[in-house]
């Protein structure tokens, strides 16, 4: 793509920006301030890349991995906001997450030792487990404020803190995995995704992208369920204090 089509695609944004001042949205500034910044960023994640490719020494490979789950983190942990240790466990999830994936993927032979599959992979991975934690604490958010007579009645009947709360990390877990299964459901019927689309942009055989697409589905549907369940087992104490009394969301900070 040229420099004269790439700036031809701020058309899309006048249009945003357009119909948000004729619907009088207030989004203009919003509008702006994520272009510029999606630009910058992923520019800037394109030179680093770049270098790591052609660097492939596996401590940068590493540093990358390691940036991409602390940014990962940081952005999910504002879904937990008030819960103290919320973003330990989400920076362990998801490094447990990552590291299970990779680990098989690579174990198994299914991708290269390679930066140039590594880090877009992991990326999606890491991404992906993301918008896990992300839903699942805002589920969470959610049932406990509307279950806490259930979790109550529950732990004055003598339950542990763990079986009261059990449903609602249930209900939570499988909130959060929904947007994970429903894609693998319309995959390829309703949208192409982006890999797929980028693949067959660049070249690649339709086929062949179709298998990298496979992959990325099913590594996707592995990592949303071990995210969901490592989030679970490790935040569900959070929910309650140093006597074991439920706190809602409104009263965790």
């Amino acid at each position: 793509m040229s420099l004269i089509a790439l700036g031809m695609t701020l058309v899309f944004v006048a249009v945003s920006i357009g119909i948000s001042i004729w619907q009088k949205l207030s989004l203009e500034k919003d509008i702006l301030i994520g272009t510029v910044r999606s630009a910058a960023q992923l520019l800037a994640v394109g030179f680093v890349l770049q270098y790591v490719f052609g660097t492939s020494h596996p401590l940068i490979v590493l540093l990358m991995l390691l940036i991409m789950i602390g940014v990962a983190t940081w952005n999910a942990g504002k879904r937990g906001k008030g819960l103290r240790g919320i973003l330990l466990r989400i920076g362990i999830t998801i490094s447990i997450t990552e590291f299970v994936t990779l680990g098989l993927l690579l174990a198994l032979g299914i991708i290269p030792f390679s930066t140039r599959y590594i880090i877009p992979i992991s990326g999606m991975t890491i991404g992906n487990a993301m918008v896990v934690s992300s839903l699942f604490l805002n589920q969470m958010k959610r049932e406990a404020e509307t279950s806490r007579g259930e979790v109550e009645t529950l732990l004055s009947l003598g339950a542990t803190p763990r079986q009261a709360i059990h449903e609602l990390l249930k209900r939570s877990a499988r909130s959060s995995m929904i947007p994970t299964i429903d894609g693998m459901k319309t995959v390829g019927l309703v949208q192409l995704p982006g890999m797929m689309t980028g693949m067959i942009v660049a070249g690649a055989s339709p086929l062949e992208a179709v298998r990298y697409q496979i992959l990325i589905m099913f590594a996707f549907s592995s990592s949303a369920a071990l995210t969901s369940i490592l989030l679970a087992l490790m935040s569900y104490r959070l929910w309650f204090g140093t006597q074991g009394q439920f706190k809602s969301s409104k009263t965790s900070a």
